[in-house]
C-alpha cells in the first residue's frame, strides 16, 4: 500500500520502536520523566529558545501557544488557510475566547503584511485587542523566506505584538534551505514543532519559547487534560527521529520533485511545482478527481479526492515507487472521462 494522503500516515520504524521500549520513564506531571526532560532541553537548544514543552499533537501545541499569548477578547492575525485557523476546529475561539482575524494567503504562502498592518486594531473599546500574528512554515509544502519572516518580526515589534510560528514541518524547511532550526525560529516568540509528520513518530509535538511563556503553556496543558504520565516512550521516539529522520527528509523532497516531474508529463491534469514533500495535482472537476482516487485505490495507491489533490512523500514512499505511481496515474487518466 502506497499512501500519499499525508506524512501523518508514517509508521514508526523497528529501530524507533526499540528506542521507545527501552526508554527510562517517570511521571511527567510531577516532572519526573527523564526522557521527556532531556528531549525538551534538546529541542529548546536546537530551536535557540529558553524552554520547551511536549504535547500530544501539533494542534495542541498551537492551541497552547494561542492561549498563552492571548486573553479572552483579544485577537490573533492569521491566514485563511493556515492550520491554526482552518484545521483546528476553532479551538482558540471556543476554549479561549480568542478572536481570529483571517487574511487571504498569497501564492507563495505568505500574508500581505501591508494588509495585515491595516487590520491591527486601535486601542478602542469597540474592538478586540490585537495581540498576535500567527504564521506557518512550510505552508502547502512551500518554504517561506527568512527575509519575509524578518519583515513580519519588524511589523510586530512596531505594534507591540507577539509572533507565533506553526512549524509543523519546519524541519522540511531546515533541510530545504540549509538553515539551522535556531535561525528559522529566531524571529518568533513561540514555535510549534510537530514530530508525527515527516519525522515519522506516532505521536508528539513540542512548543518552544521563553521560560515565562512555557510556564503559562504548561498550566494550559494541564487545564486541557494534556498532562501525560510515563510518556518517555513518546519522547524517545522523538529523540530517535532527531537523530535519524531529519536529514532523510531530503529523500522525500527528491521523491516529490521526481513525482511532480513525472506527473507534469501527463494529459488532463495540472501539476504545481514542488518545493519540499508535497505535490499538488489539479483536475478539471472534483468528480474526475474522485474517479481517479477510486481507481488508484484498487491498485493499492491511496490519495485524496479533492479537485486540488495533495500527494505527500514520506518514510513510506520509497524512491523506486515513484515511477510506479506515475504509471498508475497515466493509466487511470486514460480510462477516466
Amino acid at each position: 500500500m502506497l499512501d500519499l494522503r499525508s506524512d501523518t500516515v508514517t509508521q514508526p520504524t523497528a529501530a524507533m520502536r526499540e528506542a521507545m521500549a527501552a526508554a527510562p520513564v517517570g511521571d511527567d506531571v510531577f516532572g519526573d520523566d527523564p526522557t521527556i526532560n532531556a528531549l525538551q532541553e534538546r529541542v529548546a537548544a536546537l530551536a535557540g529558545k529558553e524552554a520547551a514543552l511536549i504535547a500530544s499533537s501539533g494542534t495542541q501545541t498551537n492551541l497552547l501557544a494561542l492561549l498563552s499569548h492571548c486573553q479572552r477578547g483579544e485577537e490573533y492575525l492569521v491566514g485563511q488557510e493556515y492550520h491554526t485557523y482552518r484545521y483546528e476546529a476553532g479551538g482558540a475561539a471556543v476554549l479561549g475566547g480568542i478572536v481570529p482575524q483571517p487574511f487571504e494567503i498569497e501564492a507563495d504562502g505568505t500574508l500581505d503584511l501591508a494588509a495585515v498592518e491595516k487590520r491591527i486594531k486601535p486601542d478602542d473599546p469597540h474592538f478586540p485587542v490585537t495581540r498576535l500574528l500567527a504564521l506557518e512554515n512550510t505552508h502547502t509544502g512551500k518554504v517561506i523566506s527568512q527575509a519575509y519572516m524578518q519583515q513580519a518580526r519588524a511589523l510586530v515589534n512596531k505594534h507591540g505584538l507577539n509572533l507565533h510560528l506553526d512549524g509543523a514541518r519546519v524541519f522540511n524547511a531546515v533541510v530545504a534551505t540549509g538553515e539551522s532550526l535556531a535561525n528559522l525560529c529566531a524571529p518568533f516568540d513561540s514555535v510549534s514543532i510537530c514530530f508525527s509528520k515527516g519525522l515519522g513518530t506516532p505521536i508528539g509535538s513540542v512548543l518552544v519559547g521563553d521560560r515565562d511563556f512555557i510556564k503559562r503553556a504548561h498550566r494550559w496543558r494541564k487545564m486541557l487534560g494534556g498532562g501525560m504520565r510515563q510518556a518517555g516512550i513518546v519522547a524517545a521516539a522523538m529523540d530517535y527521529a532527531l537523530d535519524h529522520h531529519v536529514e532523510r527528509l531530503a529523500d522525500d523532497h527528491a521523491n516529490a520533485l521526481a513525482l511532480a516531474e513525472g506527473l507534469s508529463q501527463l494529459q488532463g491534469i495540472r501539476v504545481e511545482p514542488a518545493q519540499t514533500n508535497m505535490v499538488y495535482v489539479n483536475f478539471e472537476s472534483g468528480e474526475r478527481a474522485r474517479k481517479v482516487s477510486d481507481h488508484l485505490r484498487k491498485q493499492d495507491i491511496v490519495v485524496g479526492a479533492a479537485q486540488r489533490m495533495r500527494l505527500v512523500t514520506h518514510l513510506g514512499i520509497p524512491a523506486n515507487a515513484i515511477e510506479h505511481i506515475v504509471t498508475a496515474f497515466r493509466d487511470v487518466l486514460a480510462k477516466v472521462s
